[in-house]
């Protein structure tokens, strides 16, 4: 029987709409926006999803092999129709979610802004994906730490303590909505397709570790995943690093 993962991660901006109506207003702009939230962290379904990234693989002989990397976003089409595609991804395969840091962002953040969009998004809770101590989504950051907050590490020092590529220079989640400001999306839809290659590759081991595949099916995987980067570094040359031999 056959078995899929989807490995996503999103990128997000604050929502501008959203603010205004938190504080009585018509409208901001996004200067007014930059203004009342200052240096702090906005609440979740202030979050707007700007990327959704997302690697689809699926167990065949034992063998993960990857059928899709995308990372459609906003600068393509609305929020609603990037949440409402993924929910729907989610209810026709029923598959494992993984994510890093997904029960602290990724999850909830899903849940608010569907919720603040009026999306009905049943796939979403198709499987107990909401449980955080449910497998049905793996949230690695918490997982590997024993869901002790103390015992964390981020997934780039993970990625190179594993000796794999981990994150590319010059961008990060921090700035995000400074290059969508700036009319850059794309550069953040490369970052999210990076960000689920490694988040996979970090999966891969710990499947590894608790005997869910093989040290050859580990294997398999990998040069599954490095053939199918390979095949399209023409088209998606920010793919190129993270090849491996």
């Amino acid at each position: 029987m056959s078995q899929h993962t989807i490995v996503f991660d999103l990128e997000t901006v604050p929502c501008t709409e959203t603010l205004a109506r938190l504080h009585g207003r018509e409208a901001l702009t996004d200067d007014e926006a930059v203004e009342i939230l200052g240096e702090k962290f906005p609440k979740l379904p202030l979050h707007k999803v700007a990327v959704l990234a997302a690697l689809i693989a699926e167990r065949i002989d034992g063998v993960w092999r990857v059928q899709s990397l995308g990372a459609p976003h906003i600068g393509e089409r609305s929020e609603v129709d990037l949440i409402s595609a993924f929910a729907a991804r989610v209810d026709s395969l029923r598959p494992t979610l993984v994510t890093f840091n997904g029960n602290g962002f990724d999850m909830p953040v899903l849940r608010y802004r569907a919720m603040v969009n009026g999306i009905a998004a049943p796939g979403l809770t198709s499987r107990p994906y909401f449980k955080r101590y449910d497998q049905a989504h793996i949230d690695l950051c918490d997982e590997l730490a024993s869901f002790q907050f103390n015992a964390k590490a981020s997934l780039d020092d993970l990625c190179k303590m594993m000796r794999l590529p981990g994150k590319p220079e010059g961008i990060d989640g921090s700035k995000v909505w400074e290059h969508v400001r700036a009319g850059r999306i794309q550069e953040c839809a490369n970052y999210g397709e990076t960000d689920v290659v490694n988040t996979y590759r970090v999966w891969l081991r710990y499947e590894l570790f608790r005997g869910a595949i093989t040290e050859e099916q580990m294997v398999g995987s990998e040069a599954d995943l490095t053939a199918f980067i390979r095949a399209r570094l023409a088209e998606r040359p920010h793919l190129a690093f993270l090849v491996t031999e």
